[in-house]
């Protein structure tokens, strides 16, 4: 990434944060997201044991 690029970014991310720390700002309730990496991974290490099986040798 381009410097100024980020720079722009991370000006815009630190401007939403201190506008939510205001006192009228509105109340954003907090969403935790489910974690698909495990899932994930599980998957390719499962398709990679299937292609293992597939390819050796009899």
């Amino acid at each position: 990434m381009n410097f100024p690029v980020a720079l722009i970014f991370a000006v815009e991310s630190v401007d939403d944060h201190f506008a939510g720390a205001r006192p009228d700002a509105p109340v954003v309730p907090h969403v935790e997201r489910r974690r698909r990496t495990f899932e994930i991974r599980a998957r390719v290490a499962r398709s990679l044991i299937r292609a293992a099986q597939v390819i050796a040798p009899a």
